[in-house]
């Protein structure tokens, strides 16, 4: 299956992609696809209900915005640095454990939103990954057995302000987690439809030109590794997701750096997991009213 979610932003509801490009609302069935759905064996259970349902099931317009295909989860784990050539041109060793960091999970997005240049920023990047969401509860698992913990895959766009990551001190969380800075989709594609993580081909362009051009098989640790070794130090929950990292191509590592700016068109894709398309756009301050905390209820 490939699940999405569509509508406005904060009001998504789930669907299915279906085989011949039709979208189907499942809210009839699914509440939404969050940790209570995959924890609950929801994907067992929407295969059903489509059996049943998917006849009489409304239609989503082509034009309906897509928002992340998972409901926010619990964390986004990503992994620094997986890929030997996307090391080398940033200067850094190959790493003999992976590289492990966080995105907040505030910056999550659907697919086409625009990538909004944070505030101060001079130095924003771009990054296509393989991401894997998590089905269910993981805790020190054995890489044998890390496929069986796999709901499915999506295509992340692991954007980065350079500046804030390597330049500002402390952990690279910072540089990663603005808002905006995770789209996700246009789709998740269950773990029966893609047997084979290893041999993906992934691309992006910057204003139609190629910047990155590879394939998962360039992976320094794969899948089921990356997922055994992050559940050796936390417990990943239901609809987390673990993105596994970037190959070469990325502005930090072309001479000079050549980063985002405002008008840029970014378009990503992987095999299997379609493509996504963001609109660079400068920040701009927004009218929420100033929160007096001396104030008393």
């Amino acid at each position: 299956m490939k699940l999405i979610r569509f509508g406005e932003e904060g009001g998504e509801a789930p669907g299915v992609l279906m085989d011949n490009g039709v979208r189907l609302d499942v809210s009839s069935g699914v509440r939404d696809y969050d940790e209570t759905f995959f924890a609950g064996d929801g994907l067992s259970r929407l295969r059903h209900w489509l059996n049943e349902n998917a006849s009489s099931a409304a239609r989503v317009s082509q034009s309906a915005r897509l928002g992340s295909p998972v409901c926010r989860p619990s964390k986004i784990v990503c992994i620094g640095l997986n890929f030997r050539d996307h090391a080398t041109e940033s200067n850094l060793e190959i790493p003999k454990e992976p590289v492990i960091f966080f995105k907040a999970t505030t910056s999550l997005v659907g697919p086409n939103d625009d990538l909004i240049i944070p505030k101060s920023a001079r130095k924003v990047d771009w990054e296509v990954e393989l991401a894997v969401v998590i089905g269910k509860r993981a805790s020190y698992i054995e890489r044998e057995r890390a496929v069986e913990y796999v709901a499915g895959y999506v295509l992340h766009n692991d954007y980065s302000e350079r500046e804030f990551q390597l330049e500002r001190g402390g952990q690279w969380v910072k540089g990663k987690s603005a808002d905006t800075f995770a789209p996700l989709g246009p789709f998740l594609a269950t773990s029966d439809e893609m047997p084979d993580t290893h041999h993906l081909g992934m691309w992006l362009k910057v204003n139609g030109i190629f910047k990155q051009r590879s394939s998962t098989s360039e992976m320094i640790f794969d899948v089921p590794t990356l997922i055994s070794y992050v559940s050796q130090f936390m417990t990943l929950l239901p609809g987390d997701v673990i993105s596994t990292g970037t190959p070469a191509g990325v502005a930090l590592g072309m001479k000079p750096p050549q980063y985002l700016k405002a008008g840029d068109v970014v378009e990503l894709g992987i095999d299997h997991l379609g493509q996504s398309r963001q609109t660079v756009v400068a920040w701009q301050p927004t009218n929420i009213e100033a929160v007096d905390f001396n104030r008393t209820a």
